[in-house]
């Protein structure tokens, strides 16, 4: 069983990024560790995964996924929160016949989703577990925290914003009841996310 069942109709699993690199510099663009994480959700009209990633030789994964899609499907929605984890969405699309626009219009009922201004990035939104789905721009520190991706990964992006600037973009999160935040790169903040995402966007 690789599927983690954080609350109820909401899981979460990891697996090994096959371009991770295990000896990057420390705070460099390569430095995001080998595993990463993926969420599903089984909202109230579809089955949503968010930045899927599923081994190609993964049969023992892809059964269990197929599980969940019989179990609360057949509609299947697949959401990306920035281009760099597009992974398995176009194959688990295919599979399932999924969705893969993030149109407000084409949400599942209790799906939302936050840009982050000047940033390339879509959170996730999932109100009844008050769960936050982030990308690249919030990660699990070592501490059982959270903190905001190092300024390396920021300065791709044509905004050239600084750490700063996107600690004021995700201010408005801290509005929300977050309880649990489920980052794509280290651990996971499974209770009081509120209070971890006020720590890490204390940025001056």
């Amino acid at each position: 069983m690789q599927l983690q069942e954080l609350r109820p109709r909401l899981w979460r699993w990891t697996v090994r990024h096959p371009e991770a690199v295990t000896s990057a510099v420390p705070e460099s663009t390569a430095n995001w560790g080998p595993d990463v994480g993926c969420v599903a959700f089984a909202a109230s009209d579809a089955l949503v995964f968010v930045d899927p990633l599923v081994p190609a030789p993964d049969e023992g994964l892809w059964n269990e996924l197929d599980e969940l899609v019989a179990a609360y499907g057949p509609r299947v929605t697949v959401l990306t929160t920035l281009r760099w984890h597009r992974r398995s969405r176009d194959d688990v699309a295919a599979r399932y016949g999924a969705s893969t626009s993030r149109a407000r219009t084409a949400l599942p009922g209790g799906v939302e989703t936050f840009v982050v201004p000047l940033a390339g990035e879509t959170m996730v939104w999932l109100p009844a577990p008050r769960a936050l789905v982030p990308g690249d721009r919030l990660l699990g520190d070592r501490n059982g925290g959270l903190r905001l991706c190092p300024e390396s990964w920021l300065r791709y992006l044509p905004s050239k914003i600084s750490r700063v600037e996107l600690a004021l973009a995700l201010r408005p999160l801290l509005e929300l009841p977050v309880e649990l935040v489920l980052v794509s790169h280290g651990e996971p903040v499974l209770e009081r996310g509120s209070d971890a995402l006020a720590a890490a966007l204390a940025v001056t």
